[in-house]
């Protein structure tokens, strides 16, 4: 299909934005009547209803969500295109827009200031939080997520950055009080803060080690030790979470890429030494990869290089 007025699919685009025409149509510097026309036009031209309007506001059909992803990173895409055409250098420009979870964001600030500062033409948004943002319907260019490329919609890309592992750790505060575990089952006689995780609190950590080797013999298959921890108090923010930790509230499992920065200051105090915590990798998630603009490229690129290893 041959779209004969990109105007169009801008006021599909900030009609979604602004909650209405007449929002649209001041964004698009144009009459509401204007507007208005442009969106019949369009509508007629894709031969489907984009939006089902009522006196107060217009609220998006599933064909014109579907449209709107689309419509969006096109015009990102021709926005970036225009803007690399009238750069000498070819430099990168535009706005990133980044969703990561809470304590992971904390980790990508020293990373985003050096790729900032590479590239003055662009600007990030990061959206921190421990929902889990939908890629597609929330208009985020980059998600970084813990765990498995779980990807319900088969036209989103997950792109591996790096695997890290869960550490169990406390405050020095708080073993001078409640003692150290030696083995993960101390823990179930601990203070434990629990994360919230999807609205359901984790109740059982796990653990694993190689068993040693017998007469010389390489050693054996890993053991694993999965444990029922005691939790007086759980959150549903990873970044809470560290700073009850820190404050001495209790034990928390968290990635090592969180709290590595308070095991090396003594903070934090890293606990049973010979066992592992669970291994999981980050994932940087696109829409998809077709019309992935420069700008987004780039920066995933260089997180891998700064994670690299």
């Amino acid at each position: 299909m041959k779209f004969e007025n990109l105007s169009d699919l801008r006021v599909l685009v900030e009609a979604a934005r602004g909650g209405s025409l007449t929002a649209a149509a001041r964004a698009l510097e144009v009459t509401p009547a204007a507007a208005s026309a442009m969106l019949k036009r369009l509508e007629a031209q894709v031969g489907v209803r984009l939006f089902e309007r009522s006196t107060r506001a217009l609220r998006l059909t599933e064909q014109g969500a579907t449209l709107l992803g689309y419509a969006e990173r096109a015009l990102d895409l021709l926005d970036e295109g225009a803007g690399l055409a009238q750069s000498d250098a070819g430099a990168l420009r535009g706005t990133v827009r980044v969703s990561a979870p809470a304590d992971l964001s904390r980790v990508l600030l020293p990373c985003i200031d050096r790729f900032l500062e590479r590239h003055p033409g662009v600007h990030v948004a990061l959206s921190a939080s421990d929902r889990l943002q939908d890629v597609r319907r929330d208009a985020v260019d980059l998600a970084l997520r813990y765990g498995g490329p779980a990807l319900p919609d088969s036209q989103l890309v997950a792109r591996p950055l790096r695997t890290t592992r869960r550490v169990a750790c406390a405050a020095p505060d708080y073993l001078a009080r409640h003692g150290t575990p030696q083995h993960p089952a101390d823990l179930a006689a601990h203070r434990c803060i629990g994360m919230l995780i999807a609205g359901r609190r984790e109740t059982h950590w796990t653990f694993e080690r190689e068993r040693g080797g017998d007469g010389g013999r390489a050693p054996g298959p890993a053991e694993t030790a999965t444990v029922a921890v005691r939790s007086d108090r759980s959150v549903d923010d990873g970044a809470l979470a560290h700073a009850w930790a820190l404050a001495g509230g209790g034990i928390v499992y968290k990635s090592q890429l969180d709290v590595q920065a308070s095991l090396e200051s003594g903070r934090l105090v890293a606990l049973l030494p010979g066992w592992l915590g669970q291994a999981y990798t980050v994932y940087a998630v696109l829409p998809s990869q077709r019309f992935v603009p420069a700008r987004v490229r780039g920066l995933v690129e260089h997180l891998a290089q700064a994670w690299k290893g």
